[in-house]
C-alpha cells in the first residue's frame, strides 16, 4: 500500500561520530528524531530503521580499493593515515566507520526504492546528504556518498532523467563529479562561492562533461547573502532548469549550514527562508515528477537551533502536514536540549516575527541589477546553462 512519506531513523545512525569536537556532531540526528517525535511528525510518516548496505550498492558508486581501505581502517583505526581521506581533521578515523557510513548509504537508497516502486510519494533521509564524499576517497565529512548511490540505484532500476538539487552552503562537488558526464542525471547547486569557502569549487562554467552539457548547473553566491536573494538564486535557476530537464525523480539535499549562526560559513539565512526552499522543492516534484521526491539532510553544524527544526520541518512538509514557523516548541523538547547542549532550546519553529512574514522574492522577471553580488550569480549561471535548455536568460 503506497503512503504519502517515509522517514529513516534509528538509533544506530549517531554511531556516525567523530568524536568529540567534531563539528559534525551525532546529538544533532538525535535531537531531531525527537523533535519530530515532540511535534507528532513522526506519527505522520512510515519511520523505517535499515540495516548496513551491501558492497554491491556501495560498489556502484565508489572504488573496491576504497571500499575495501574503509573496512580496514574501520576495524583498526590506527592504519588510517589520510591516503584514502580518512585520518584527517575534517574526517578523523573510528572503529566502525565503515558500518556508520554504510548505514547511512542504506537509508537513502531505501527511500529511493520506495519513491521509485510507488511504496511512498516522498521520502526523507535527514542522516544522509554526504554530498563530498568521491568515488575513492573521504572529503568534508563525508565518507560514502548516500546520494550517487541513491541516484545510481533510480538509474539502474530504469529511471531515464533525474534531477538533483542541493541548497546546503558547500558545494555538491561529490555528486556532481560522479554524474559529470551522465547526461541523465542533472546536478543542481547552489552554494557558497569556492573562493571563500571548501571545497573551493563549483563555478558557473562548470556545466557537464562530452555529451552532458548543461547537466551540471551551479549558482557560486558571495558571503553573506540574506533570505530574499537566496531564495531568489533557487527560484530563478533551479526551478526553471529542473522544470526544462523533465525528470522522473527529484533527488534534493537540504544540508542547513546556510543559517545565519552556522559558524563554518558565512551565509545569513533565516530558519523561516530554509522552510521556504522545502516548500518550494516539494512543489516542484508534484509539479515535474508526479511527486517523486527523495529528500536527505547535509551540513549544519548549529546543532540546536538549525538542524533539528530545519530537518523537521523538511519531514513535516513530506507528510503534507507542514508545521507553521510559528508553532511554539514542547518546553520537554527545550530542556533536554540544555540537558545534552548547555543551552535551551528555542521557543518556536521560525525565526522570522509575523511582520516580516511572508519573505518577499524578487521574481527574476522584475530585472536584473548587476551592481548585486547574487543577481551577478545568477545571471553567470544563468548565461552558461539556459541556452543549452532552450530558457531565455533574460526572463522566466
Amino acid at each position: 500500500m503506497s503512503t504519502q512519506a517515509c522517514a529513516i531513523w534509528g538509533e544506530d545512525f549517531t554511531k556516525y561520530d567523530f568524536g568529540v569536537g567534531h563539528p559534525m556532531a551525532p546529538v544533532r540526528l538525535d535531537l531531531t528524531a525527537r523533535l519530530c517525535r515532540a511535534l507528532g511528525v513522526f506519527d505522520q510518516v512510515d519511520v523505517i530503521d535499515v540495516g548496513v548496505a551491501g558492497d554491491d550498492v556501495l560498489g556502484a558508486v565508489h572504488d573496491c580499493d576504497y571500499i575495501d581501505a574503509v573496512k580496514a581502517i574501520s576495524a583498526d583505526p590506527t592504519i588510517a593515515d589520510g591516503q584514502w581521506g580518512i585520518g584527517t581533521d575534517d574526517v578523523p578515523a573510528f572503529a566502525g566507520v565503515h558500518e556508520a557510513s554504510a548505514r547511512i548509504v542504506s537509508g537513502s537508497v531505501e527511500v529511493a526504492r520506495r519513491v521509485w516502486t510507488g511504496q511512498a510519494e516522498h521520502g526523507v533521509n535527514f542522516t544522509g546528504g554526504m554530498h563530498h564524499a568521491m568515488p575513492d576517497r573521504a572529503a568534508g565529512f563525508c565518507v560514502y556518498n548516500d546520494i550517487g548511490a541513491a541516484i545510481q540505484w533510480l538509474l539502474d532500476n530504469g529511471a531515464e532523467r533525474v534531477a538533483y538539487v542541493d541548497v546546503d552552503v558547500h558545494h555538491g562537488d561529490g555528486v556532481e563529479a560522479m554524474f559529470y558526464d551522465d547526461p541523465r542525471v542533472l546536478t543542481v547547486s547552489v552554494h557558497e562561492s569556492g573562493r571563500t569557502l571548501f571545497p573551493g569549487t563549483g563555478w558557473p562554467g562548470d556545466t557537464g562533461g562530452p555529451g552532458a552539457e548543461g547537466t551540471a548547473v551551479n549558482v557560486a553566491l558571495p558571503p553573506g547573502v540574506v533570505d530574499g536573494p537566496w531564495l531568489r538564486a533557487i527560484t530563478s535557476v533551479a526551478l526553471p532548469v529542473v522544470r526544462a530537464f523533465e525528470p522522473q525523480v527529484l533527488v534534493t539535499q537540504h544540508g542547513c549550514d546556510t543559517y545565519r549562526e552556522d559558524p563554518l560559513a558565512h551565509m545569513s539565512i533565516s530558519l523561516d527562508a530554509q522552510r521556504q526552499a522545502a516548500v518550494n522543492l516539494h512543489r516542484l516534484a508534484h509539479e515535474v515528477a508526479d511527486g517523486r521526491w527523495v529528500a536527505v539532510g547535509g551540513g549544519g553544524y548549529d546543532i540546536i537551533s538549525a538542524v533539528p527544526r530545519a530537518w523537521t520541518h523538511l519531514t513535516a512538509i513530506a507528510a503534507h502536514r507542514p508545521v507553521p514557523a510559528a508553532t511554539e516548541i514542547p518546553q520537554e523538547w527545550r530542556d533536554h536540549c540544555e540537558l545534552v547542549a548547555g543551552q535551551p532550546g528555542p521557543a518556536t519553529m521560525g525565526d522570522l516575527s509575523e511582520k516580516d512574514l511572508p519573505i518577499w522574492v524578487q521574481p527574476w522577471a522584475m530585472g536584473y541589477n548587476p551592481h548585486h553580488g547574487v543577481d551577478r550569480a545568477i545571471m553567470a549561471a544563468r548565461e552558461a546553462i539556459f541556452p543549452l535548455h532552450g530558457l531565455d536568460v533574460w526572463y522566466d
